[in-house]
């Protein structure tokens, strides 16, 4: 399939199929992918601003009875590293957060066998009497355990979470919506149909959720096209979809084990990222897993959105890789890089330019 008519359409604001998406990925030059993703990206956002937000990751458990094999985070029950965070922990990492101006806390942890949902009831409404911070918290894989664990539907789960305090769904877990690969990597993980149920139903609830990819293990190139087009047809349904956030699997400390993703592979499929979410608004630079310098380069391959401050991140860390950046080195990053900086909360409202 050649190329210049597909380049045709993105230009012209058309969308483009699995098939085509398909034959840029395979075939155009990292360049051309990049300056059709940044001809997306200014459509979108034709002003020269770049989000973050200020927030952090508090992994509540490292307890998890999915053991999957790309992750070097978690732990068995008895293993002498598991550990529960205590409420009183979790308050001090709250408190330390908001000092910093952080307004949202990323909550998430192993599928722990044995917390459920009231334990969630019981923390977030707790959180929310003390703190006034978005909570924004527990993948799917963790929601449709709890609605298992307490035999009742996703929707009540859901609906449960958010009258104690939750109120917004991190896209966590969802590595490639495709079961070859998820039976592969992590056989006693949610299917993609699973993961796709739990976000619908968030955005039926009025629920905004983010999206991600986690990409580099055992999919093809036909897979992370596939993964993209399944978002797109969710998010045409639902509209709830924030933001995507594509990221590159780390082996360290890993059974799955293999090479990390090279910076330019991860370019490529952050373009192409770009140019099939046609009805995603934002797309996040992953600096936690590729660095600052090359999250600068990300701002020109289709990403408008630095991610997060993350004054505290547990999972990329157990795999050996500890980027950290603080919110005055990100301001720094996005000027340097020619864009206004700009803080931002979990629905993307502006709070304050840089």
């Amino acid at each position: 399939m050649k190329t210049k008519s597909i380049e045709s359409k993105i230009t012209a604001g058309t969308r483009i199929t699995a098939d085509e998406a398909l034959a840029l990925y395979r075939t155009a030059d990292l360049l051309t992918l990049g300056e059709l993703a940044s001809t997306v990206r200014k459509r979108l956002h034709p002003e020269r601003v770049v989000t973050f937000i200020v927030d952090r990751n508090i992994n509540y458990t490292n307890i998890c009875r999915n053991r999957c094999s790309f992750c070097a985070f978690y732990r068995d029950a008895d293993s002498p590293e598991a550990y529960v965070l205590s409420r009183d922990e979790i308050f001090r990492k709250i408190e330390e957060t908001v000092a910093q101006g952080g307004t949202q806390i990323l909550m998430q942890g192993g599928v722990h066998p044995d917390l459920g949902i009231e334990y969630f009831e019981d923390l977030f409404s707790a959180i929310k009497a003390r703190f006034f911070i978005q909570i924004h918290s527990l993948s799917p894989s963790e929601i449709s355990f709890l609605a298992e664990h307490a035999k009742i539907s996703v929707t009540e789960t859901l609906q449960r979470l958010r009258a104690a305090g939750l109120d917004s769904v991190p896209g966590a877990g969802a590595e490639i919506l495709v079961d070859r690969v998820r039976k592969q990597v992590s056989p006693d993980k949610i299917r993609w149909r699973q993961w796709a149920d739990v976000m619908e139903t968030a955005h039926g609830l009025g629920m905004p959720t983010t999206a991600t990819m986690m990409f580099g293990t055992v999919e093809t190139d036909k897979e992370i096209v596939q993964h993209l087009v399944r978002l797109r047809e969710i998010q045409d349904k639902t509209r709830g979809f924030t933001a995507f956030i594509p990221w590159t699997y780390q082996p360290g400390n890993t059974k799955l084990g293999g090479r990390a993703a090279t910076a330019v592979e991860y370019l490529r499929t952050l373009a192409l990222s770009r140019i099939v979410l046609d009805n995603f608004r934002n797309i996040q630079a992953s600096w936690v897993t590729q660095g600052a310098k090359i999250a600068q380069v990300a701002l020109e391959f289709g990403a408008n959105d630095f991610g997060s401050t993350m004054l505290e991140e547990n999972v990329v860390a157990a795999a050996g890789i500890t980027f950290r950046m603080t919110k005055q080195e990100i301001v720094n990053m996005i000027k340097d890089a020619g864009y206004t900086p700009a803080q931002r909360d979990t629905q993307y409202t502006i709070l304050a330019r840089y």
